[in-house]
């Protein structure tokens, strides 16, 4: 009750001044634009930056409660032929200056009041802490993926790990152990090729007992063990405040707040949802794997024939840089049979509340099993890569929501026969019912959490609380 008062007299005194930056990639943006509306519902101030040359994201009602900032983040035209390595090295060292400099400017300036007392950054950008000390204010890391992938990352860290070739791994009491292909794969197979991110991932924890505080978009529910451990780990107080979704979706507490608000894709919504209508009651599979994953051609033509064979309708999203992949003829005769509608990119929560939606395929980021998880819908798991193999274990094994589908371990790929019978499982057979069950116990705790009083809830309370003494 304590912080629930401190909580309504920031409300009154608007006393606190937050600053949030999150990467430029939507997956990053939401859950943090999510907080953000979260924070700005206590009342306060919250100014969300966006370190972005080139893309600009048009704001509507969604985020009308909060300021949006860009910084440069040193983009130049003609510097697409620069590695994956060298973006991530330049996004470093500019945006280090640039955001000094826009807390420079937001502390110096006398009509900016209340001036902001504290950084909350995206946890990869973990350089960020040290700017926010540097320029006087509080840095506290926002870490948007689970806290189980949040775990393997500590202990790779730590140098606390040791990854056999095979075998499984006891990383967390009462948790089950995790064979190495259920390892994030940054820390298994992709390692070697893609080293900055590595430690993109490892160095979130890098000086990490300067930070006043530690968020996580999970809540305390979904994963009781794994946070148990992580507290026994970490000095700083964790708080979970997720699941970021939009308050429609759960507690409905937050004004206008229907969709996420910065959006990279245009969706066709008419077209999604005149084919959805015209469906039966938890009939259709919804099919995405995201705004950046990229589906080799070999794995999109297994998809492809995987979904039709299986003889259940299904409304799959394509970006149109990823079409051209599609085996040929295959939209002619999926379009000739009316078995499947292709777009190019849609609104994924007003899909997935559809009633004629019956599962999802997903490739298991963390955004989408989390939207997933709090609308009640079972998920088919074809996780790629990063913290998607993880994630899709505990899809599967913890949480017990949805079925992967078999991935041959050379090819990395699932093949159309063991995608058909994935998915007749799911939706037509008895572990389906059993998964569907799961899946409402679960939309309901999420609801929990973050409604008035919940256990995330009451930790944003806490920080905001926290924010004012």
């Amino acid at each position: 009750m304590e912080d629930r008062r401190e909580t309504a007299a920031a409300i009154n005194e608007k006393k606190a001044h937050v600053l949030v930056i999150s990467y430029a990639i939507q997956g990053h943006i939401n859950p943090l634009l999510q907080f953000s509306k979260r924070l700005a519902s206590k009342g306060v101030k919250v100014t969300f930056i966006i370190p972005s040359t080139r893309t600009k994201f048009p704001p509507n009602a969604a985020t009308s409660s909060i300021d949006i900032a860009y910084i440069s983040d040193g983009y130049e035209e003609g510097e697409n032929l620069l590695s994956l390595d060298e973006l991530i090295t330049r996004f470093r060292l500019v945006v280090q200056n640039t955001l000094a400099k826009f807390i420079r400017n937001q502390l110096e300036s006398p009509e900016l009041q209340p001036p902001p007392t504290v950084l909350v950054y995206d946890s990869v950008m973990f350089w960020a802490l040290d700017v926010a000390l540097e320029q006087g204010l509080q840095g506290v890391p926002f870490f948007t993926q689970t806290c189980m992938v949040n775990a393997v990352y500590y202990l790779v860290h730590h140098a606390q790990i040791q990854i056999p070739a095979t075998g499984p791994l006891d990383l967390i009491p009462e948790l089950p152990a995790l064979e190495t292909s259920e390892l994030p794969t940054l820390a298994t197979v992709d390692g070697g090729a893609y080293p900055l991110l590595v430690s993109m991932c490892a160095n979130q924890f890098l000086k990490l007992e300067k930070a006043k505080w530690i968020l996580i978009n999970t809540f305390s529910e979904l994963e009781a063990q794994v946070l148990k451990w992580m507290m026994s780990k970490v000095q700083s107080p964790i708080l979970p405040v997720g699941p970021t979704i939009p308050s429609i979706y759960l507690d409905q507490r937050l004004e206008n707040d229907k969709e996420y608000g910065l959006q990279l894709f245009v969706p066709e919504m008419d077209a999604c949802m005149k084919w959805l209508d015209s469906r039966e009651v938890d009939s259709v599979i919804y099919v995405s794997f995201g705004s950046l994953a990229s589906l080799g051609e070999e794995q999109m033509e297994e998809i492809a024939w995987g979904l039709k064979s299986s003889n259940i309708p299904f409304l799959w999203v394509v970006r149109e840089s990823e079409k051209k992949k599609l085996p040929a003829k295959f939209l002619d005769e999926i379009a000739q049979s009316d078995i499947g509608l292709v777009v190019g990119w849609c609104s994924q929560l007003e899909v997935l509340v559809h009633k004629a939606v019956g599962c999802f395929m997903t490739h298991c980021g963390w955004n989408s099993t989390l939207e997933a998880l709090c609308l009640g819908v079972p998920l088919i798991a074809i996780a790629q890569w990063t913290d998607q193999t993880t994630n899709a274990k505990f899809i599967e094994d913890v949480w017990k929501v949805g079925i992967r589908v078999p991935v041959d371990g050379k090819k990395r790929m699932s093949n159309r026969n063991d995608i058909m019978t994935s998915i007749r499982e799911l939706m037509e057979g008895e572990r389906g019912k059993d998964i569907r069950k799961n899946s409402a116990r679960w939309r309901e705790m999420a609801k929990q959490a973050v409604s008035e009083g919940g256990s995330s809830d009451r930790n944003i309370d806490h920080f905001v609380a926290q924010l004012v003494r």
